[in-house]
């Protein structure tokens, strides 16, 4: 029983601790890192589409409509936004419904390490292992990274997949439209389809869509 336990314990600390070593690694950009959906994809038997692009090779506007949709202080904070996260701790606490409080680094840390189930121990996990992708990646690089590994359809990982399969167009050339229209897909890419939009997410990514027009403050640390 003691092996047993030794074992057990070795196999939770290398679990654990593996992103941590990882993560360095991903900084490198030959390496294009896979999410643990992808994996899951592959164990069960599934294929999966998804194109690797660089950062360049994506529309700003793109990039603009996530992030004003996702994490709109993304280039101001060091991987948590804690104001956010406080306002939906004090929620839960007073018994309100919650909002979403993950930003991009906290998205990016699920996708490449943590299951896709919401548990308040996935949060926990997620939160330091943001802060570390944030210290250890440049701004540009970890937005890479996400729109790359997110899911944005049944199947379908990253950007340029994503912008194919919807409109049939690269993702560096993507329109205002066709961005805000992805950005409000990513909440629930499950139910929600970008090339069939319903009226509520229409209303949605014109809101998105004018908010990625005035975002310049927002994305100096994406494009300076």
């Amino acid at each position: 029983m003691r092996r047993v336990l030794s074992w057990a314990l070795a196999l939770v600390v290398l679990v654990v601790g593996l992103p941590y070593l990882l993560i360095p690694l991903y900084a490198l950009p030959q390496i294009r890192p896979v999410s643990t959906l992808m994996l899951g994809e592959l164990m069960s038997g599934r294929a999966y589409e998804r194109q690797w692009v660089g950062f360049q090779a994506i529309a700003p506007v793109l990039v603009q409509s996530v992030m004003m949709s996702e994490d709109g202080q993304y280039c101001s904070h060091s991987g948590i936004d804690w104001q956010a996260l406080n306002l939906v701790i004090d929620d839960a606490l007073d018994g309100e419904a919650t909002r979403g409080a993950s930003t991009i680094p906290m998205q990016t840390a699920k996708n490449l390490f943590l299951p896709s189930t919401r548990s308040v121990l996935r949060k926990a996990l997620e939160i330091p292992l943001a802060m570390w992708m944030d210290l250890a990646w440049s701004k540009r690089r970890l937005m890479e990274i996400y729109l790359n590994v997110a899911e944005w359809a049944p199947g379908i990982y990253g950007v340029e997949a994503a912008a194919q399969a919807y409109f049939g167009v690269p993702a560096a050339k993507l329109s205002a439209r066709q961005s805000a229209l992805l950005a409000v897909t990513l909440p629930n890419p499950i139910k929600r389809n970008a090339a069939n939009p319903s009226r509520g997410m229409q209303k949605l990514a014109r809101v998105i869509e004018q908010r990625a027009q005035q975002s310049g403050a927002y994305i100096k640390c994406l494009y300076d």
